[in-house]
C-alpha cells in the first residue's frame, strides 16, 4: 500500500505546493477587497480580510473623490494616457524593429546595440534631463510627457522584443514581396505586420499593464489635481494634517484593479502565446 500511495501522492505534491504559494501571494489582494468594505478604524485595528461590519458606502465616497476632483477624472485620464502609450509603443516598435531587422543601412549594427544598450540603464538616470526637456517644451503638467515618446520606441524592451520576432521570421517572405513588386513598406504593413500578431499583443498588454500602474512618472509630470492619474489620485486619500480615509482609498483600489483583472482575463491566450512564441535569439 505505501508504495501504491506514494505515486499516487508525488504527482500531486507539485500542484499542492503551487496551491499554497497563490494562496500566500493572493493574500495581499484578498485583503484589500475585503478593506474595501471596512471603516478606516476596523482597517487599523485589524489583520483580518473579512469585514465585521461591511461598509458599502466606501465605493460612492471614494468615487465622489477627493479636493474637489472626482475619482472618475482619475480614471478617464489613466485611460487616455495607457491607451495612448500602447498605440504609441505597437506602431513605433513594431516599425522600428522592421527597419533594424530587415533594412540594409549603414551603421545598423551600432544603431540597434545603442538601442538594446538603453534597458541597462535606470529610468532615475535619465529622469532630469528629460525633465528639463519637457520644462523648456512647456510640456510638464500635460500629457504629453507621458505618452509622446512612446511614438519614438524609448522601451527598449518592448523594441527587443518585437525585433527578436521579426527576426524569426523567414525571410523569403521579403523576396516573395520584392518579386511582386512590394517596396519596404508595403512589405511590412502587408507581409510581415499581420505575423506580428503575438508580439504586438504582448506588447500592447504589457505596455497597458506598466502604464495604467505608473506612479513615478505622473507623480513628476502631472500638477494638478484635474490632469492626476490613478496611482496619483489614490495618493490623494492620505492627508497627513486631517487623517486618512483608508476604507475609500482600498475602494477606489479595487476599482482601479478590476480592468487589469478584465485585460488578463480576456487576453491571456494571446499574452502566454506573445511570449511562448517570441524567440530570445541573437
Amino acid at each position: 500500500m505505501r508504495p501504491l500511495l506514494t505515486r499516487a501522492v508525488r504527482p500531486a505534491l507539485p500542484h499542492l505546493l503551487i496551491i499554497a504559494l497563490l494562496l500566500v501571494l493572493l493574500y495581499p489582494v484578498a485583503w484589500m477587497l475585503g478593506s474595501s468594505f471596512k471603516s478606516t478604524d476596523e482597517i487599523v485595528a485589524s489583520l483580518s480580510f473579512w469585514p465585521r461590519h461591511f461598509t458599502p458606502g466606501n465605493f460612492a465616497q471614494g468615487w465622489a473623490g477627493t479636493a474637489g476632483t472626482s475619482f472618475a477624472v482619475y480614471f478617464m485620464n489613466s485611460t487616455l494616457i495607457a491607451v495612448g502609450a500602447v498605440i504609441g509603443n505597437m506602431f513605433s516598435c513594431s516599425i522600428t524593429a522592421y527597419a533594424m531587422a530587415r533594412l540594409e543601412f549603414r551603421g545598423r549594427a551600432l544603431v540597434t546595440g545603442i538601442a538594446i544598450g538603453t534597458l541597462l540603464l535606470p529610468k532615475e538616470i535619465l529622469l532630469i534631463p528629460q525633465y528639463l526637456i519637457f520644462h523648456q517644451l512647456g510640456w510638464v503638467d500635460t500629457d504629453l510627457p507621458l505618452v509622446l515618446p512612446k511614438f519614438l520606441a524609448v522601451d527598449a524592451f518592448f523594441l527587443f522584443l518585437n525585433l527578436q520576432f521579426m527576426r524569426g521570421l523567414p525571410r523569403e517572405l521579403d523576396e516573395a514581396a520584392a518579386l511582386d513588386g512590394c517596396g519596404p513598406f508595403r512589405t511590412f504593413w502587408h507581409i510581415l505586420l499581420p505575423l506580428m500578431k503575438p508580439a504586438m499583443a504582448t506588447t500592447a498588454i504589457f505596455t497597458f499593464i506598466w502604464t495604467w500602474n505608473d506612479y513615478f512618472s505622473q507623480l513628476i509630470y502631472l500638477n494638478s489635481p484635474a490632469r492626476y492619474t490613478l496611482p496619483v489620485g489614490l495618493r490623494m486619500f492620505l492627508d497627513a494634517t486631517s487623517g486618512s480615509d483608508l476604507g475609500p482609498m482600498f475602494a477606489m483600489a479595487t476599482v482601479t484593479l478590476a480592468p487589469l483583472l478584465v485585460l488578463f482575463v480576456l487576453f491571456q491566450r494571446h499574452l502566454v502565446q506573445g511570449i511562448a512564441t517570441t524567440g530570445f535569439k541573437g
